[in-house]
């Protein structure tokens, strides 16, 4: 009987997004529900159980398959699943913890149309990244060809500080081990922050592919919002480790430790805890009034209960 079912027990609800755990990625092993819990099986029939309801999402790369009861299960708890290739580097697919929110879509999508809220956005996430206001009199893509110029420039300064060989950004999705190591930390360590950064999209009730700087991709929203914090905490882990591997310091390969120092940076960032109060705050810069959802409209997949007492009481 599981604990749902105990007299005089609550049924468990889920973990908040903010207190979990970012992310697991999970190659060459079986995602199953065995005796009441979330497994990896891997090729030897050992079992390495997975604390499903305290992740923000799981990474399924080449080789893992997993089951329908685990794709309800984590469902239930408000987990993401994706679908990823090696290394993370491409998402193929995901699935949709709790549900998107009507009234989240129509608002993000009237500010994405409008092109003056717009531009207001682009503004306001400019200013969150660099800690300074954009640059007057600037279109939407002139915006975006100053973000891109700062950016390389933060790359090649951090390769300079981590003695890295960097000559520019470049990396084919297809053919993982052709890139050379710095681009591959670097995609991996986007790849974990993309993975969480869409979990919380996802979670909160708004749509990954209404993007406001980037557009025309799936994932366009999710960009926006990673990009806010990319170079606080993912680039400069990726370079670090990079430094690392140049100077044969590593005892794994660079990805793994990308991905092991990535998690580091999240649970020290506490970003969880942040996006989600920064996409509220990002798209309330367009100042276009946020539809009232529908009385019978679906409730957020994550609710933090009201403080019990005043402010004074912890």
């Amino acid at each position: 009987m599981s604990a749902g079912n105990l007299p005089g027990l609550a049924p468990p609800r889920p973990i908040p997004l903010k207190d979990r755990s970012s992310l697991v990625f999970v190659e060459r092993a079986q995602l199953d529900v065995l005796d009441g819990a979330f497994v990896a099986v891997n090729s030897d029939g050992t079992r390495t159980q997975i604390p499903v309801g305290g992740l923000a999402g799981i990474m399924l790369e080449p080789g893992a398959r997993i089951s329908h009861a685990a794709i309800a299960l984590a469902a239930r708890v408000g987990t993401l699943i994706t679908w990823v290739g090696e290394g993370g580097v491409r998402l193929y697919s995901a699935g949709q913890p709790g549900g998107a929110r009507s009234d989240r879509l129509l608002w993000q999508a009237s500010i994405a149309l409008d092109d003056a809220a717009r531009l207001r956005v682009v503004r306001k996430m400019f200013a969150m990244r660099f800690g300074e206001d954009a640059p007057l009199r600037r279109s939407i893509d002139q915006l975006r060809g100053i973000e891109g110029v700062r950016v390389r420039e933060s790359y090649a300064l951090l390769a300079r500080q981590y003695g890295v060989d960097w000559k520019r950004r470049s990396y084919d999705p297809k053919d993982w081990e052709a890139g050379d190591i710095p681009n591959r930390c670097l995609s991996a360590a986007t790849a974990c922050l993309h993975g969480l950064t869409e979990a919380a999209v996802l979670a909160a009730g708004y749509a990954p592919a209404i993007g406001m700087l980037h557009s025309g991709k799936p994932l366009s929203f999710v960009y926006d919002i990673a990009d806010l914090y990319k170079l606080e905490t993912v680039v400069p882990e990726a370079f670090r480790i990079a430094g690392q591997a140049a100077k044969g310091k590593l005892d794994m390969a660079p990805d793994r430790a990308v991905r092991l120092a990535c998690r580091d940076a999240f649970r020290r960032s506490g970003l969880l805890g942040r996006i989600i109060p920064a996409i509220e705050e990002v798209l309330s810069a367009g100042e276009l009034r946020r539809p009232e959802p529908p009385t019978d409209t679906v409730g957020p997949a994550f609710v933090d209960e009201k403080p019990s007492g005043d402010a004074g009481h912890r």
